[in-house]
């Protein structure tokens, strides 16, 4: 969740304590970092579940990370080893079911597959993704065209 104090706090924080030779790129790097952890962090059940609801059959969290980095139109800002609680956290709340199978390559793999629970949520929250997604679209662009004019 984003929250502005903290960020304020972590900006405040960036500016300072920069070297007198750090760049305002430098500067901002932290902060560019956190927000996008906090972002990342926010749509990350919503990803796994879209990704889930259009698999034909169960996957495992390996498969689920390299059908987002297979993205062609985007690079996926998810950190592999970062969906595994995520997955585990939304099958304890009933959204995946899941089962182990055991692998001739390695460590048996836990399969999930979306609930019907899970599809009511995920509508749910792709609603609501479309709604901010369009706010914020419409602030930022706002803003932009203010930057822009003379």
């Amino acid at each position: 969740m984003f929250n502005i104090d903290h960020s304020l706090a972590l900006v405040s924080t960036a500016v300072t304590n920069s070297p007198a030779d750090a760049t305002p790129a430098d500067a901002a790097e932290p902060i560019v970092r956190k927000f996008q952890r906090e972002l990342s962090a926010g749509l990350t059940s919503l990803v796994l579940l879209s990704v889930l609801s259009e698999a034909d059959s169960n996957l495992y969290g390996y498969e689920i990370a390299r059908r987002l980095a297979e993205d062609p139109d985007a690079s996926s800002p998810f950190k592999q080893g970062a969906l595994y609680p995520v997955l585990r956290n939304m099958s304890a709340a009933g959204l995946l079911s899941s089962r182990v199978v055991p692998s001739y390559s390695g460590p048996p793999r836990r399969y999930y597959r979306i609930t019907p629970l899970g599809r009511e949520v995920l509508a749910t929250w792709r609603a609501t993704w479309a709604e901010t997604r369009n706010f914020v679209d419409s602030i930022v662009q706002r803003a932009r065209t203010e930057e822009t004019t003379p």
